[in-house]
């Protein structure tokens, strides 16, 4: 087998399930993520086999684990890949170094046990193997007479702490150097607690994520007008406005516009004569409760606090400025359950006005299920979907089906959806197809070979025919792979 060599274990048939492992010679390999199948995906193994979680490769070689981020379909196996021997070094940022125990936390009570012991010795556990690297800093990983191995990490701009993996590795006795590049996810372009991607400054081989390498997002630096515009609306019905997101990443973004909605009311109502313009608003502003109904989402979102040093400079001269972003007066955070069903029956019964963000984003599960099934019938409450609602999902169909006057099953109850059903664009944290784009020729020695990974059929072959007109604008040739396996 010729080194360096790749193998893919996962998001190669689908989106989900990241895991890629660089074998670096004979005796040594590098792991780059190790996450779920999700949805679809599950299904969607050689020969339509399902895709389980177990790790079916062998892992006494694999010297390390590099984590991108810390979303499930790139860090959801490790508990399997622990068990199936691993003891090495876990890689991540500094930001995904304090966000990877709280994710995976979770997810162990989800799928594995709720007893507070072994929940207590696996975190530690992992803690443990956990070694946090400072962005756009060389760290060795591998020194013999034979090989020379080492990584660096480079904001990728998908949520805090997600980083696209160089790997530069030297076979001195060969007098070969080989740079393997793996974006993770990459972001897309003005995130606004976010710096912006800055490309490699070569690569040999591109390992890159294709999930919308066939579409554009709609237009980013409007969409906080537009989430303005739409709460408006939907608050005129004096109801509540159920927000479904997931707890990582998009709930911060979601906080960070809505505080600087809040904030510019806020002005706009001491300014001289607002009490006369107050009057023919159909809310107040200034006295709206945002209501978080997640745990995860809210400890996430004190991680989120406590990371400002890695967030975007728009997003610290905010903080510089004596405001809160993330943890301002109007929010209020529910944790236990008891309170979050009480939330519900008060926000079911009155008619005071009220957003509410829970989890999960695509409403097959978690909190947002008993706001749906409280407030769906009722043409009082509105649902603002800001994500992709993936098909077969209870979000799916309720964006198909609200507008019709339709049904969606939830835990097995028939709702009638009477409730008003919105949906806005430009809150994808993936790069879309002319971001990806962008990455590839902004790398200053662009690669000569592009494995396209993470991404449906469709998505895959459109971004290879836009790679392929790029290369031939500076006559250069490029081995594009779509990897089956």
């Amino acid at each position: 087998m010729p080194y360096p060599n790749i193998i893919h274990h996962g998001a190669v048939t689908g989106v989900t399930g990241s895991c890629h492992q660089l074998k670096m010679d004979a005796y040594s390999s590098l792991l780059i993520d190790c996450g779920l199948f999700q949805g679809g995906d599950k299904s969607l193994g050689r020969g339509g086999e399902e895709q389980t979680p177990a790790i079916t490769f062998e892992v006494g070689d694999v010297k390390a684990l590099v984590v991108t981020h810390v979303h499930a379909d790139h860090i959801g196996r490790i508990p399997y890949l622990l068990a199936a021997g691993f003891k090495g070094p876990i890689f991540c940022s500094e930001p995904s170094a304090q966000l990877l125990p709280l994710v995976l936390e979770d997810a162990f009570k989800l799928d594995f046990s709720r007893d507070e012991r072994e929940i207590k010795r696996y975190v530690k556990r992992v803690q443990q193997q956990i070694v946090a690297l400072p962005f756009n800093q060389w760290f060795v990983i591998e020194q013999s007479g034979g090989l020379l191995a080492r990584i660096r990490l480079q904001k990728a701009g998908h949520i805090l702490g997600s980083a696209y993996v160089e790997c530069d590795l030297t076979y001195p006795q060969l007098n070969v150097n080989r740079r393997i590049v793996f974006s993770g996810d990459l972001g897309a372009s003005n995130a606004p607690l976010l710096a912006a991607t800055v490309s490699p400054e070569k690569a040999d081989v591109l390992v890159l994520e294709s999930t919308y390498g066939d579409r554009l997002h709609e237009d980013r630096s409007t969409r906080q007008a537009r989430l303005e515009s739409t709460i408006d609306k939907a608050l005129a019905d004096h109801g509540t406005l159920l927000i479904p997101a997931f707890s990582l990443g998009r709930t911060q973004e979601l906080l960070y516009e809505i505080e600087d909605i809040l904030h510019r009311k806020s002005l706009l109502a001491n300014l001289p004569g607002a009490d006369d313009v107050d009057r023919t608003l159909p809310v107040n502003w200034p006295e709206l409760p945002i209501i978080l109904d997640s745990p995860l989402a809210s400890r996430l979102t004190d991680e989120y606090q406590s990371l400002e040093r890695f967030w975007a400079d728009g997003a610290q001269q905010r903080l510089k400025g004596g405001r809160k972003p993330l943890r301002f007066t109007q929010l209020i955070t529910i944790d236990s359950h008891k309170k979050h069903l009480q939330t519900v029956n008060y926000l079911k019964s009155t008619g005071r006005p009220a957003i509410v963000i829970a989890a999960n984003g695509m409403c097959s599960n978690g909190r947002i299920v008993n706001y749906l099934k409280a407030m769906l019938e009722n043409p009082r409450h509105n649902v603002l979907f800001i994500g992709y609602q993936a098909k077969g999902t209870p979000g799916a169909a309720i964006q198909k089906f609200g507008p019709r006057g339709g049904y969606v099953e939830l835990e097995g109850q028939r709702c009638i959806i009477r409730a008003g059903i919105t949906s806005i664009g430009g809150y994808s944290a993936h790069a879309d197809q002319q971001d990806l784009l962008h990455f590839v020729s902004r790398i200053g020695q662009w690669p000569e070979e592009i494995r396209l990974v993470h991404g449906e059929m469709p998505a895959k072959e459109a971004l290879a025919i836009e790679l392929q007109a790029l290369y031939r604008t500076q006559s250069l040739p490029v081995n594009l792979l779509i990897p089956s396996g």
